[in-house]
């Protein structure tokens, strides 16, 4: 037999499309070529194929060996094709037998020695296999990684000879569709930061209950060491469990990242903070080979950005269309990637360039002037983008030694915020956030007096379309939170509440 057909999984962006590795072997001159659009790191893996044969007691053919990656125009990077190729080379030579390679589909680096070594990647891979009906082979150090996909067969294996020997029927073929650690994950009542950790700050914490509740945007606006970053930590305490769709989608992301996945934050809420002098590229990803940024790492999760107005303008404007999308596309010359981005922003910042304005102890020395420069470095279009904007005032000294408040734990909080997202899914299937204008239109129906109050607050504070949409949206997480099927005027005055900055507010 001179010529062989082995499937494998590229990667593309969050999509893992499939492969399919045609060997040839011809007479001729002995050599080897790989083509069909391989990068550097594809074609090098010729050199560790051949030494993992040889290294494994298998004959490498002294023949013209030519191996193509279908389809051609399709970009492959990484190592994953080591394991492919080296069986198609097999079985082209007659050393496995060829009939058993249509029911699996191949992915690992090889070492030199012949064992198979972990790669990025696998879930979003192991995703497709089980959609096409596949079984996977791959290396056991992602085996744990690929058994997070239900009903999906795979074989883990470390050696080379290994594979060779379950293809060649020497040893059992076992597939397994679960591993024993596969549902391992934190439970839900141990939590390392705790919203009772917080005191005082009673309208801040509302404001993240209802936060949670809905999945909104939220600003806290206060001076240094009033809580705001206690407060940004503590919310993906009280969000909702992740459903396993949710938990999939952002470990595919952290599967194809640099960072890599790990099981332990397996359907475990992402909490990114990226400092203040990231660049355009590491917050929305990029690259020759486009790499997700921080927002797609936060997907399903919540992205902290501290010291808000500090980040470069430019930067902050490449989250506009991610906000409203929940997706961010990075399009290259010769590729392009799309990743998914649908996180919850929380955002911190001073009052003032010094931090301290209208602060107790009058320390500001800031003049209005400066106050406008350092706001306006948020446009009024990314502001617009987000739903709440509250204040995080000083706590009095006495609140912060008296021990006799009991502050609420975040488990208390989070059962209310389940049960205000769990009314949302049944009436519109996703959060109040997510709403769009039909959705708005048919849910967030109001009465006399809540109307005209909210077209009061529209006409004195100039607020925009999209303003006057997100007050819509709180004001119905806030109804939900209370169990209350109808928004009321109490809703929408709350609601309005939270626009501080639209107070005074001036964009550059």
């Amino acid at each position: 037999m001179t010529l062989a057909t082995v499937h494998s999984r590229a990667q593309i962006g969050i999509n893992s499309p499939q492969v399919t590795i045609e060997v040839h072997l011809s007479n001729g001159l002995p050599s080897l070529s790989i083509v069909g659009l391989a990068d550097i790191e594809v074609k090098e893996s010729k050199d560790r194929v051949r030494a993992a044969l040889i290294n494994s007691h298998f004959d490498f053919p002294a023949r013209r060996i030519t191996i193509n990656l279908a389809p051609a125009d399709l970009p492959k990077e990484g190592s994953r094709f080591d394991l492919p190729i080296a069986i198609g080379i097999l079985a082209a030579s007659g050393q496995i037998p060829l009939e058993k390679l249509d029911q699996f589909e191949f992915i690992g680096e090889l070492a030199l020695s012949g064992e198979l070594r972990e790669i990025r990647g696998v879930l979003p891979a192991a995703v497709q296999c089980r959609d096409k009906k596949r079984k996977l082979i791959l290396p056991q150090q992602n085996a744990y990684e690929a058994a997070l996909v239900s009903d999906l067969e795979i074989m883990h294996c470390t050696h080379l000879l290994e594979v060779c020997a379950k293809l060649n029927d020497q040893q059992e073929l076992n597939l397994n569709t679960e591993l024993p650690n596969k549902n391992t994950t934190i439970p839900d009542d141990i939590i390392a930061d705790d919203l009772s950790d917080v005191v005082g700050q009673h309208h801040a914490k509302r404001a993240i209950e209802i936060a949670a509740a809905g999945g909104h945007n939220l600003i806290l606006l206060g001076p240094p060491g009033t809580g705001k970053t206690m407060l940004a930590t503590r919310l993906p305490g009280i969000l909702p469990s992740m459903t396993e769709k949710e938990a999939l989608e952002s470990a595919a992301i952290q599967s194809i990242s640099f960072q890599g996945f790990k099981l332990e934050n397996w359907k475990k809420r992402v909490f990114r903070a990226p400092h203040h002098t990231a660049s355009g590229v590491a917050l929305v990803g990029g690259g020759s080979h486009p790499h997700p940024g921080e927002i797609s790492l936060a997907h399903n999760g919540v992205l902290f950005l501290d010291e808000l107005p500090e980040f470069d303008r430019r930067v902050l404007e490449v989250l506009r269309e991610p906000l409203e999308s929940g997706r961010i596309i990075i399009s290259r010359a010769a590729r392009q990637a799309e990743f998914p981005a649908r996180f919850q922003l929380i955002a911190a910042m001073n009052p003032c360039p010094c931090g301290y304005l209208n602060h107790p102890n009058g320390r500001c020395h800031c003049t209005a002037d400066q106050v406008q420069r350092y706001r306006s470095r948020i446009s009024g279009p990314l502001l617009d983008r987000i739903d709440m904007h509250i204040e995080v005032p000083p706590v009095p000294l006495k609140e912060i030694q008296s021990a006799a408040t009991e502050e609420e734990t975040s488990e208390t909080v989070r059962q209310r915020v389940v049960k205000a997202h769990q009314r949302q899914l049944q009436r519109s299937q996703h959060a109040n956030a997510l709403m769009n204008t039909q959705d708005i239109k048919r849910f967030c129906q109001l009465d006399k007096s809540a109307t005209l109050l909210l077209e009061q607050a529209v006409t004195t504070l100039g607020l925009s379309a999209r303003s006057h949409n997100r007050i819509l949206k709180v004001a119905r997480t806030i109804a939900d939170l209370k169990n209350e099927d109808n928004i009321s005027k109490h809703h929408i005055s709350e609601a309005i509440g939270y626009r501080r900055l639209d107070r005074g507010f001036a964009s550059a």
